[in-house]
C-alpha cells in the first residue's frame, strides 16, 4: 500500500528520521506518496478557501439581520449561562448552597434572639436596677419637677440638661466676685 502503519514525523522531529524512513520506501511508493501530499494539500486549500468564502456570506447575513458582535456576544454568554445552569452539577450546589443560607439565616435569628434574652437578662438584674435607681434618684435631685420614670435615654439625657443649666446658672456668680 500507499500509506503503511509506520509513524510519519511530525514537523520538528529529528531530520535523520525523516531520511530513515523515506529510505525504506521503494521509488514508486514515495512518487505514489507525493502525488497524495499534493492532492491533499490542494484539498485544504480548496476547503480554506470555501471556509472563507461561507465566513464572508455569514458576516454579510448577520449585516443585514442587524447582528453585531455586542450582540452575538450576548446571545452567547446567554446560552452559556442556560447550558450551566441546566447542569446536575450547578443544581446541586445551588441546593446546597441555598440550604446553607437557610442555616446561616436561622444561627443569626437564634444569635439576634439570645443576645435579646442576655440584654433582658442584665435589664432585670439587681445590679442594673440598683444603678437604675440611683440615676432616677439623680434625676428626682437634679431636674426635681418631673415625675420619676422614663426609659433609661430620657433619665440620662435629663441629668445632663439639668447639669447644663446649673453649670450656666453659676457662670454669672464667679464674674462678679
Amino acid at each position: 500500500g500507499l500509506l503503511r502503519s509506520d509513524s510519519i514525523p511530525e514537523v520538528g522531529e529529528d531530520a535523520a528520521a525523516t531520511v530513515g524512513m523515506a529510505e525504506t520506501l521503494s521509488e514508486e511508493e514515495q512518487d505514489e506518496l507525493r502525488k497524495e501530499l499534493a492532492k491533499v494539500e490542494e484539498e485544504i486549500q480548496t476547503l480554506s478557501q470555501v471556509l472563507a468564502a461561507k465566513e464572508k456570506h455569514l458576516a454579510e447575513i448577520k449585516r443585514k439581520l442587524g447582528i453585531n458582535s455586542l450582540q452575538e456576544l450576548r446571545q452567547n454568554i446567554t446560552k452559556s449561562w442556560q447550558d450551566v445552569t441546566s447542569t446536575t452539577a450547578y443544581k446541586r450546589t445551588s441546593e446546597t448552597l441555598s440550604q446553607a443560607g437557610q442555616k446561616a439565616s436561622a444561627a443569626f435569628s437564634s444569635v439576634g434572639s439570645v443576645i435579646t434574652k442576655k440584654f433582658e437578662d442584665v435589664r432585670n438584674s439587681p445590679t442594673f436596677k440598683s444603678f437604675e435607681e440611683k440615676v432616677e434618684n439623680l434625676k428626682s435631685k437634679v431636674g426635681g419637677s418631673k415625675p420619676a420614670g422614663g426609659d433609661f435615654g430620657e433619665v440620662l439625657n435629663s441629668a445632663a440638661n439639668a447639669s447644663a443649666t446649673e453649670t450656666i446658672a453659676e457662670q454669672p456668680e464667679e464674674e462678679t466676685h
